[in-house]
């Protein structure tokens, strides 16, 4: 049973700075794309950055390009988002998720790509 469990998340000022983490168990983390996911209150959830198994590959929504950067360490089954130049409308759940199939990255970053989520953590950006 895949198990995904996020932290990290809190309160900063905008223009701050934190750094999320996701702990995956049940599987061999090493073989698999990871990504981030984000939901704002009233909004659809919406992709933030995914990662290939061996960290070879990223790739970026426009909104946080150049701000965030996801990474991973397979030897310690975690995966990682820093977010930096933090904005008000960075404030959302934000969720990790994996796909079901190995050595499967999603060409298509989306919410129908990925098959295990975690419960999410907040962040709240303040003005």
């Amino acid at each position: 049973q895949v198990q995904l469990v996020e932290s990290g998340g809190g309160l900063v000022q905008a223009g701050g700075s934190l750094r999320l983490s996701c702990v995956a168990s049940g599987r061999t983390f090493g073989d698999y794309a990871m990504g981030w996911f984000r939901q704002a209150p009233g909004k659809e959830r919406e992709f933030v950055a995914q990662i290939s198994w061996l960290a070879d590959n990223t790739y970026y929504a426009d909104s946080v390009k150049g701000r965030f950067t996801i990474s991973r360490e397979n030897a310690k089954n975690t995966l990682y988002l820093q977010m930096n130049s933090l904005k008000p409308e960075d404030t959302a759940v934000y969720y990790c998720a994996t796909p079901r199939g190995r050595f499967y990255y999603p060409s298509t970053p989306a919410r129908r790509s990925y098959d295990y989520w975690g419960q999410g953590t907040q962040v709240s950006v303040s003005s």
